[in-house]
């Protein structure tokens, strides 16, 4: 579970994040969307431990985020960028394993782990023994699957997956991160700008705007019962108002 407890950000004078409470239950697939500048990419980095807030306190699996256990937490959220993140100088094993090998697993079960998640995201396993250029966009968006899962975190946050890639090669991806999701039994956060993305993937979404939360609820709560004209907005410009499609 992730809860924010009355979480707010200030950068000199600019209010990045309104005081904010937010809690996303175990095991749900949550979605963070909204505009640029809305707070989310901020939001993500304070769930993180990468800044920390200048007031209230974020709860994850029910201990309180301080300064001093945030990198311990961290091992405990698997993490994945747009193209997946992976360093260039490392295979996709190599880059899948780091962690896991960092922390002194033993050779025979870091590579049964690997496979196992090679399966599990579709990924050949000729690919394993190759580095991120010589992939595809979404092959490394799958190795970056791969090692966000590595270490079976009970957390898993996605920044932006799949904005780089096409709209195929997206689709299909999609298709199988929601399989993926539904199989594992992790709690999803995703931050998106993609309202369709945000429907597909998650069952609860929070639309942003200017630091705080403007509606929260599932996608139906969100087209049916807009709480804020920016909300129709906001769906309107893209494509999705079923009025005016």
């Amino acid at each position: 579970m992730i809860e924010l407890v009355d979480v707010s950000k200030v950068y000199g004078d600019r209010t990045i994040l309104q005081p904010m409470s937010l809690k996303i239950e175990s095991q749900r697939r949550f979605a963070l969307i909204g505009p640029s500048g809305c707070g989310k990419s901020t939001l993500l980095r304070i769930v993180l431990g990468l800044i920390h807030p200048d007031t209230g306190k974020v709860v994850l699996n029910g201990v309180t985020m301080t300064p001093e256990n945030s990198r311990e937490l961290r091992l405990r959220i698997g993490y994945v960028i747009q193209d997946g993140g992976l360093f260039p100088h490392l295979t996709a094993f190599g880059n899948v394993s780091l962690m896991a090998a960092h922390l002194g697993w033993e050779r025979e079960k870091i590579r049964a782990r690997v496979l196992e998640l090679a399966q599990l995201v579709q990924l050949p396993q000729d690919l394993l023994q190759r580095y991120p250029a010589e992939m595809s966009g979404g092959q490394r968006q799958r190795v970056g699957i791969m090692r966000s899962l590595m270490l079976d975190p009970p957390l898993l946050i996605f920044d932006e997956p799949m904005g780089a890639l096409d709209p195929l090669v997206r689709f299909h991806l999609q298709d199988d991160l929601r399989n993926i999701f539904r199989s594992l039994d992790k709690t999803v956060l995703l931050v998106t700008h993609d309202m369709g993305e945000a429907a597909f993937l998650a069952e609860e979404i929070a639309l942003l705007k200017d630091g705080r939360v403007v509606q929260k609820g599932s996608y139906e709560d969100l087209v049916q019962r807009p709480a804020d004209p920016f909300v129709s907005e906001f769906l309107r410009a893209q494509r999705m108002d079923p009025v005016s499609s």
